[in-house]
Order: C-alpha cells, then sequence, then structure tokens
C-alpha cells in the first residue's frame, strides 16, 4: 500500500494519537549495540558520536543511562509517503508557533513526533487545529 503524497490531504485527515508513557533520548558508543537492541530501543540511529537511542524511560533509567528530559511522543494516524512534501514543514510550523520544540522521526507508515513531556497537550491541540483548519480550506 502506497502512502499519501497529497499535503492537503495528510493535513486535513492526519490524526494526532498521544501514545502512553514517556520517551527519552540516550546515547551510547557504537561498540554496544548489540547490548542496546537488547533495551528494545523505539528508535536508533547511528551518528559519528555513537548510538543514539530512544527508550521508554524507566528502561533508560533501570540501565543507568543518561537520558534527555522526558518526551512524549505523538504519532500521527495517516500513512504519509517517505517523498511526501511538506508535512514536516507544515507541523513544526504549528508546534513552533505554540512555543513547542520537536524531534521528528519518519517511519514507513506514519510520522512520529517527540516533544517535551510538558508540552504534550498543547503539542496535541496545535496538531488538531492545523489540520481542523486544513479540512476548513
Amino acid at each position: 500500500m502506497a502512502g499519501i503524497t497529497d499535503l492537503s490531504v495528510l493535513l486535513a485527515t492526519m490524526e494526532p494519537e498521544l501514545v502512553e508513557g514517556e520517551f527519552v533520548y540516550s546515547t551510547v558508543p557504537a561498540s554496544e549495540l548489540e547490548n542496546s537492541l537488547r533495551l528494545r530501543p523505539l528508535g536508533l540511529f547511528h551518528e559519528a558520536e555513537g548510538l543514539t537511542l530512544i527508550l521508554p524511560r524507566e528502561i533508560a533509567q533501570r540501565a543507568g543511562l543518561q537520558t534527555s528530559p522526558p518526551m512524549r511522543q505523538i504519532t500521527l494516524k495517516i500513512h504519509s509517503a517517505l517523498e511526501a512534501v511538506g508535512l514536516t514543514a507544515a507541523f513544526s510550523r504549528a508546534l513552533t508557533k505554540a512555543g513547542i520544540s520537536a524531534n521528528v522521526v519518519a517511519g514507513y507508515y506514519h510520522d512520529h513526533i517527540f516533544v517535551p513531556a510538558a508540552d504534550a497537550e498543547r503539542a496535541i491541540e496545535a496538531l488538531r487545529q492545523l489540520s481542523a483548519a486544513s479540512r476548513g480550506s
């Protein structure tokens, strides 16, 4: 099934969903890849400096890792194509206008936005307003 590329359709029909729990970013040396996989990270990215892991907060704490401040995950419930143009820019603008930082991870089916835990409800509202405004135009 191919993802949607039409920006107007993506914005009008996206449904932001707040995922249960808090998540953190952490980093470990690249040589720790095998051990890190045992933590079952939600996301993993190789960088020159090491591995970035996105983990449930409690798992990172139990592993004794240094972490970012707690984040909440918002999943946009629409199958956005990886080659879609403008979706990230549109929701980034909406969150910027609300004064909310965003860290975006694109999966094959959905975009996932990590926002500071304290701003999660405001972020959901900003994204719902963006979608509603897109339906109205």
